[in-house]
């Protein structure tokens, strides 16, 4: 997994990479003369713990790929996230639809990933504390951002099923909302089709 990180610890990774590239071995000596000695502590375990630098030994590390770093924040991280939480939640909107239709209508891609996601209120603090945690942008109601994020729809009560490992609002919701864009027909017809009168 690999996080974001600030913009000093960028620049530090950008002077490390620089020095190092891939290959050699640097302690966190490197930095001495440029920030304190807690500073420096802080900074490599930021890089580490966003995975930026690879410990190599007990005292030495390496850079990371900048490639690879930069495509990795891009990686969806949600689906997993939520299948392992502990706390009620329901996949609704755009993102039930997605699971009903079996992915005929998809609204993701490394772009722009949105989750729709009922929570109870009650555990509204657990959700955004675990997205925070790990890095994903997260809205209550309404929001956007690039790639992955997760829109937050704070309920008294969550009514669902599973469906391909998520719990995910019912058919017959998720029907209702389809039904009330026309830039939803075709799953909708898809899912009318395939599971008919509900």
């Amino acid at each position: 997994m690999t996080l974001e990180i600030p913009q000093y610890c960028m620049k530090a990774y950008a002077l490390l990479f620089y020095r190092h590239k891939t290959t050699d071995e640097f302690g966190q000596s490197d930095l001495d003369w440029l920030v304190s000695s807690s500073m420096r502590k802080k900074i490599f375990s930021l890089l580490l713990r966003a995975g930026w630098v690879r410990k190599k030994s007990k005292s030495t590390y390496q850079c990371e790929d900048p490639t690879r770093i930069f495509l990795r924040l891009l990686d969806f991280r949600v689906p997993e996230m939520i299948k392992s939480s502990e706390k009620e939640y329901a996949l609704t909107g755009l993102s039930a639809i997605e699971i009903w239709s079996d992915y005929s209508y998809t609204q993701r891609g490394k772009e722009k990933s949105p989750y729709f996601i009922k929570v109870l209120k009650k555990d509204l603090g657990y959700w955004k504390s675990l997205f925070n945690r790990h890095g994903v942008p997260n809205y209550i109601k309404e929001g956007t951002n690039i790639g992955e994020y997760a829109i937050l729809i704070p309920v008294d009560k969550i009514d669902c099923v599973e469906k391909d490992g998520f719990k995910v609002e019912k058919l017959r919701e998720t029907l209702r909302i389809a039904k009330s864009n026309r830039m939803y027909e075709y799953p909708y017809n898809y899912m009318r089709s395939k599971y008919g009168e509900v």
